[in-house]
C-alpha cells in the first residue's frame, strides 16, 4: 500500500504568493488536476469556464452560438483578470485562454503558468469519453481538431515557465509532477 505524502511534503519549499494557472488543450485534465493540486496545497480552486458561465448566465456553447468566439474570448479575458487578484489559488482555464495576448501577458506577469500537455491520442480518448459540449468539436473529428489546435497552440503554451506531461495515468501523477516543479 502506498503511503500518502504528509501535508508538509505537499507544499513547495517557498511560500506561494501568487495564483497557479493551468493551461493546455481540452481534455488534458486542467480541472481535475487543478482540484487535486489545490487540495494538496490547501488553496482554493477556481474553474474559469464555470466562472464565465456564471457571469454570462448561460453555457459556453450558448455563448459561442449566440455571440461567437470573439465575444466569448473577451469575456474570458475579463473573468481571468478578475480571478488573478494576487491571492494564491489554483485556476483552471479553457484551452484557448492563453492564446489571447492580453490574457497570456496577465497570466505570465501575475501568476505561475503551468502547461499541462498530453499526446493527441490521450486527449482524443478523454474528450470522447465525456461527450461533446465543446464548441470547437461541434460536428468535427476530435483527433483532427486536437492536432490542428496543438500545431497552433503548443508553441504559445511553451511560454509557460512550468511544463508537465499528463500521461494516461491517474491524475495524481500530474499533481506530483507539478508539486515537484513548484519546489524546484
Amino acid at each position: 500500500m502506498q503511503q500518502s505524502p504528509s501535508p508538509s511534503s505537499s507544499r513547495p519549499d517557498r511560500p506561494l504568493d501568487r495564483p497557479i494557472v493551468l493551461i493546455g488543450l481540452m481534455g488534458v485534465g486542467k480541472s481535475t488536476v487543478g482540484k487535486r493540486l489545490a487540495a494538496r496545497l490547501h488553496l482554493p480552486f477556481v474553474d474559469a469556464d464555470h466562472e464565465i458561465e456564471a457571469a454570462a448566465g448561460c453555457t459556453i456553447s450558448e455563448i459561442f452560438a449566440r455571440f461567437g468566439e470573439t465575444h466569448f474570448r473577451d469575456g474570458e479575458r475579463r473573468v481571468i483578470a478578475r480571478l488573478i487578484d494576487g491571492r494564491p489559488k489554483v485556476i483552471a482555464t479553457g484551452g484557448g485562454a492563453f492564446m489571447n495576448e492580453e490574457t497570456r501577458k496577465l497570466i505570465l506577469d501575475r501568476a505561475t503558468a503551468v502547461w499541462l500537455d498530453a499526446d493527441i491520442d490521450v486527449l482524443a480518448e478523454r474528450v470522447g469519453r465525456r461527450g461533446s459540449g465543446r464548441p470547437l468539436l461541434k460536428d468535427r473529428d476530435p483527433r483532427e481538431v486536437l492536432r490542428e489546435l496543438a500545431a497552433v497552440r503548443n508553441p504559445i503554451y511553451a511560454l509557460a515557465p512550468i511544463h508537465v506531461r499528463s500521461q494516461p495515468l491517474p491524475h495524481e501523477a500530474a499533481v506530483e509532477s507539478i508539486l515537484k516543479e513548484l519546489r524546484a
